[in-house]
């Protein structure tokens, strides 16, 4: 059904020079910034459905973005090498170096999300339940990105969907030929289809089961459908860095077991909680007759 793919598509979409000098537009940016306009507009109706003013998406939006990009900064920094950055901290600001840790991303955006849920005076977990439906489809673009950029790709394979990807990107970019892996798992399709089903799930849970009246179910089936399926894609995901060769479990996984506990905690304590008060104006006006 399927042949080996040679992937030989160019991370950059397009370049120019400038006064200060090149600037080239990326695919993985541009997944970004995709991604997070998808996002604003499906938390905007969420909103809307739970009464809520849509325009204070926006301010959340601003906590989320850089609490994503600090986040997945330090953390790669911090999990994955933290030696070599804390010997040469001012490279912790190169973000176009590379380098960012989904993990961390999170944790940036949980921390953001409360102080911004103190500001606005909402429950965190009201806005952290709809993230759980919003956010998906943005880690699902990111992977995309990664596919472009040729990197977290898995093992050797002979499955017909096997990628060749190009390990000599800078090369490759500069105008040289590729240099091609061996057919490989592309770990990074098999992400972002997984986080797409998230996606429809907690939406669907949402729609049909009214999931956002019990506060933390949403941001629990999030995390344990996310870190579960990250958890058991790593099997065939090559490792990031050289200290997780031999290890019985890679630093992608060590650092998804917290994040799966605690949705298992959350779905638990939201199935076990009365129904909050906090209907849907549908679900209000229903009640009342």
């Amino acid at each position: 059904m399927f042949d080996i793919i040679t992937w030989t598509a160019h991370p950059i979409i397009v370049s120019f020079s400038t006064p200060w000098g090149p600037i080239a537009l990326r695919w993985y940016a541009l997944m970004f910034i995709i991604g997070f306009f998808i996002g604003v507009k499906l938390m905007e109706k969420y909103y809307k459905l739970d009464g809520k003013n849509p325009e204070r998406v926006y301010t959340l939006f601003l906590y989320c973005f850089f609490g994503t990009l600090i986040g997945a900064r330090l953390g790669h920094c911090l999990f994955y090498d933290p030696q070599y950055y804390l010997s040469h901290p001012q490279e912790i600001l190169m973000t176009w170096k590379g380098g960012l840790a989904s993990h961390g991303g999170t944790l940036g955006v949980f921390l953001a999300v409360l102080l911004y849920a103190k500001k606005d005076k909402l429950p965190a977990l009201f806005v952290l339940d709809r993230l759980g439906i919003a956010v998906a489809p943005v880690a699902a673009l990111i992977r995309i990105g990664n596919l472009f950029n040729h990197e977290i790709y898995g093992h050797e394979t002979d499955v017909p969907w096997a990628f060749r990807f190009i390990t000599n990107l800078g090369a490759y970019e500069a105008g040289r030929d590729p240099i091609f892996t061996a057919p490989s798992h592309p770990t990074q399709l098999y992400e972002a289809f997984c986080y797409l089903m998230v996606f429809f799930i907690n939406a669907w849970l949402y729609k049909k089961y009214d999931a956002g009246k019990r506060p933390g179910l949403l941001l629990g089936s999030f995390f344990l459908l996310v870190f579960g399926s990250r958890f058991c894609i790593e099997f065939v995901k090559n490792v990031q860095e050289e200290f997780e060769e031999g290890m019985l479990l890679d630093m992608g996984q060590l650092l998804s077991i917290p994040f799966i506990v605690a949705g298992i905690w959350l779905i638990i304590r939201a199935l076990r909680r009365k129904d909050s008060p906090q209907l849907h104006p549908s679900a209000k006006a229903s009640s009342s007759r």
